[in-house]
C-alpha cells in the first residue's frame, strides 16, 4: 500500500507537504562529537568521578595516611551520632552561610538597580569594576589583609570606629564578633559575583514593559514588584542556589581570619573536616563527615528546586 503526498480535499494552500525521511547521519558525526566531549569526560572522571569514589570507599576504613587501612564499616557513620562538637560547627556554618547567602541576595539586587540607574557611563564602569575585582582576587589573599583591617589594637576598622567614639571590638576573638568578621569579609568578596548576575537579568527586561507601566501610572515600587521581580525570579532563583552551595563551603576566611575560634564559633564544616583529615590523620571519619555533608547539600539545593515552582516565573 502506498501513500501519497497529494492535500486532502478542502485543504487548498493550507496544506502541508510531506517532509520526507530525516537526512542520514554523515559518517564520522560521531568521531568527531566523541573527540569533542573527551576532555571534558576525561576531565570529570579523574578530578570528579574518582575522587568521589576514593572518599565513599575510604569512609569504611581506619587510615592515618601512615599505616594500611583497617576496614570498619559503618563506624564512622557512627561516630558522627555521636559527635557533639560536629553539631556546633553544622550551627555556626548554618549561621553563617545563610548571613552570607542573605547579603548576596538581598544587597547584591538592591545595589544592582542602583548601578542600572541613570549615572555617566563611565562611573557605572567604575562601581562595576569594584564590586567584581574582590570576587576574581584569591580568598586568601582577602582574608590576610581583612586580617589586619580588624585587628583590635591597629587595625583601621577600630580607627574609624573610636573616631565616633566607639569602644574597641575585638573582632577576630570574640566569640560574637568571630563569625560576624567573616560574613563581613566573605560577603564582601562575593556580592560582586551577584551584582553581576543580576545586571545581566535587568538588562534582559524589556523596557517596553517599564515604559508601558510608567504610561498606566505605575510608580517606581509597583514597577519593581509587578514587572521587575516577576521577570528577574529566575535569575534570583539561580543565585540563591549557587550562593548556598558556596556560602556552606566557605574554608579561606575563617581558616585565615580565626582558624575557626574561638573555640568552634566560627568554625566550618570545610575546615572541621580539614582538621580531622590532616590534623588528626583521621581520613576515614573525614570521608564520612564529607559524604554526609555532601549529602546535606544535595537535600538544600533539592528543597530549594521545589519551592522554586511557587515564585519562580519563566517567559
Amino acid at each position: 500500500m502506498t501513500t501519497s503526498s497529494t492535500p486532502l480535499p478542502g485543504a487548498g494552500d493550507h496544506a502541508v507537504a510531506d517532509p520526507g525521511p530525516p537526512a542520514p547521519r554523515r559518517r564520522g558525526d560521531g568521531a568527531a562529537a566523541l573527540a569533542f566531549l573527551t576532555p571534558a569526560i576525561i576531565t570529570f572522571l579523574v578530578f570528579v568521578l574518582a575522587p568521589t569514589v576514593g572518599v565513599l570507599v575510604l569512609s569504611f576504613y581506619d587510615w592515618n595516611l601512615l599505616s594500611d587501612g583497617e576496614f570498619v564499616g559503618l563506624d564512622n557513620f557512627d561516630r558522627l551520632l555521636h559527635d557533639g562538637r560536629l553539631l556546633g560547627v553544622y550551627g555556626s556554618t548554618t549561621y553563617m552561610a545563610l548571613a552570607i547567602l542573605a547579603v548576596n541576595v538581598v544587597a547584591g539586587l538592591l545595589l544592582a538597580v542602583l548601578l542600572e540607574a541613570r549615572m555617566p557611563r563611565w562611573l557605572r564602569g567604575f562601581f562595576r569594576l569594584s564590586f567584581l575585582f574582590p570576587f576574581v582576587v584569591s580568598a586568601s589573599a582577602v582574608a590576610l589583609i581583612w586580617r589586619f583591617l580588624l585587628n583590635k589594637d591597629l587595625g583601621l576598622v577600630n580607627y574609624l570606629l573610636g573616631l565616633v567614639h566607639v569602644d574597641r571590638i575585638d573582632w577576630l576573638g570574640s566569640s560574637a564578633f568571630a563569625p560576624v568578621s567573616v560574613i563581613i569579609v566573605n560577603s564582601w568578596k562575593t556580592i560582586g559575583f551577584s551584582i553581576l548576575v543580576y545586571i545581566a537579568g535587568l538588562q534582559s527586561i524589556p523596557d517596553q514593559l517599564r515604559e508601558a507601566a510608567i504610561v498606566d501610572g505605575a510608580n517606581a515600587w509597583t514597577r519593581f514588584w509587578r514587572i521587575t521581580f516577576p521577570l528577574l525570579s529566575p535569575t534570583i532563583f539561580f543565585l540563591v542556589v549557587i550562593n548556598t552551595i558556596n556560602s556552606f563551603q566557605i574554608f579561606a576566611e575563617p581558616r585565615v581570619l580565626t582558624q575557626g575560634g574561638p573555640g568552634d564559633s566560627s568554625r566550618t564544616i570545610v575546615e572541621y573536616l580539614y582538621d580531622r583529615a590532616f590534623g588528626d590523620f583521621d581520613l576515614g571519619y573525614a570521608s564520612a563527615i564529607g559524604i554526609t555533608f555532601a549529602l546535606v547539600l544535595v537535600v538544600l539545593t533539592a528543597i530549594q528546586f521545589w519551592f522554586s515552582r511557587r515564585w519562580t516565573f519563566y517567559t
